[in-house]
């Protein structure tokens, strides 16, 4: 049998990244980057991290004070809702670490405040509409099925929204016998 993707045993836990395979083929997740914010018994999610809309917060938010982030579609779930990651850690009561320095979420009205006294650079917010979830043993089931390969988070990438080659980036940096697939073509009958 031909293998076009590696074998993988890495366990994924919150914190790690999720990368499609290179051929997926789903609007939500076709060569998308994911940082798990959870995974337990329970179930798992987190955030696509490269699937941009062309909104600001601000679009979005009439009274959040002027800020220049992109906003991502976070995933098909509840995305009527809005959710942020942040490098500010306690500084905002009700932070949930999900690396080291990444956080999730936290008192809105302090980000705000600290947002219009111009206390938070760019780079230390992400905010999301919806985001990506998993039933319990869903996400194991799809990781055996070859759809995720997993890999550990590179935070300085994760809050950096300036480009849009992360997926390829992501999967490049996972080593040599990954390399050649963050140049394949989206549909390989193109090649």
């Amino acid at each position: 049998m031909l293998k076009f993707t590696p074998d993988t045993h890495v366990e994924p836990v919150k914190g790690s990244l999720l990368l499609a395979e290179p051929f997926m083929d789903d609007p939500y997740f076709q060569r998308k980057v994911i940082l798990l914010c959870e995974h337990n018994d329970e179930g798992s999610f987190g955030f696509v991290l490269n699937n941009y809309i062309d909104l600001t917060i601000n679009d979005l938010m009439e009274e959040f004070p002027q800020f220049l982030s992109r906003v991502s579609v976070g995933g098909p779930v509840k995305n009527s809702n809005l959710y942020y990651i942040h490098t500010l850690g306690q500084q905002l009561e009700g932070s949930v670490a999900v690396t080291e320095n990444i956080y999730m979420g936290g008192d809105f009205e302090q980000l705000k405040e600290l947002a219009r006294k111009g206390q938070i650079p760019n780079d230390e917010v992400r905010f999301f509409v919806g985001y990506a979830g998993w039933s319990a043993g869903q996400l194991k089931s799809e990781i055996n099925n070859r759809s995720w390969f997993i890999t550990e988070a590179d935070e300085p990438l994760l809050m950096d929204t300036s480009g849009d080659e992360m997926w390829a980036t992501m999967i490049g940096r996972m080593g040599k016998e990954y390399a050649h697939l963050a140049n394949t073509p989206n549909d390989p009958s193109l090649n």
